[in-house]
C-alpha cells in the first residue's frame, strides 16, 4: 500500500482550493474537484486543455511570458509561499479574483516537467474591500 499516494489523492479530492497541474507546455493534466467548483469546468472539460481556459484573454501574453521563464529558469517568485493575485475566468464567462501559488516540479533529469498551482477564489473578499474603499472615499469627499 502506497500511503503517500493515497494521502495525495485524498488531499486532491477534498481540497476546497483548486489544484491544477500542468505539463511544461501549460496543458492541464490534473484538475481537482476544487477547480471544478471554482471555475465551473468538470475535469473532463479541462484536462488536456491549455491554461487559456481560465486566463482572461488580455492577460494571456503576460502569463505565457512568465510561464515560459519559469520553465526555462526553474525559478518563480511565487513558489516560496508568496501569493499572486490575478483575475481568472469562470466557465460562464464571469471574472473571478484568485490568489495562488505555483510550485514547479522536475523530471528525472532535473528539467521542469510542469507546475502545480493551488488557487483560491477570493472574489467575495476582493469585492468587499473594493466596496469599503469606495464608501470611505465617498465619506471623505462628503465630509469637507
Amino acid at each position: 500500500m502506497d500511503l503517500s499516494r493515497i494521502a495525495a489523492d485524498s488531499i486532491l479530492a477534498a481540497a476546497a482550493d483548486a489544484v491544477v497541474v500542468t505539463d511544461a507546455e501549460g496543458i492541464i493534466r490534473v484538475w481537482n474537484p476544487g477547480a471544478e467548483r471554482i471555475f465551473g469546468h468538470v475535469a473532463g472539460e479541462a484536462v488536456g486543455q491549455s491554461l487559456d481556459l481560465i486566463i482572461p484573454e488580455r492577460l494571456r501574453e503576460r502569463h505565457w511570458q512568465g510561464f515560459r521563464e519559469v520553465v526555462r529558469t526553474g525559478r518563480s517568485r511565487y513558489g516560496a509561499g508568496d501569493l499572486l493575485a490575478v483575475p481568472g475566468i469562470h466557465k460562464d464567462g464571469q471574472r473571478i479574483s484568485l490568489e495562488f501559488t505555483i510550485v514547479p516540479f522536475h523530471d528525472d533529469g532535473g528539467r521542469i516537467a510542469g507546475m502545480v498551482a493551488v488557487m483560491r477564489d477570493v472574489t467575495a473578499r476582493f469585492e468587499e474591500t473594493r466596496r469599503l474603499k469606495r464608501e470611505l472615499a465617498e465619506a471623505r469627499g462628503g465630509g469637507g
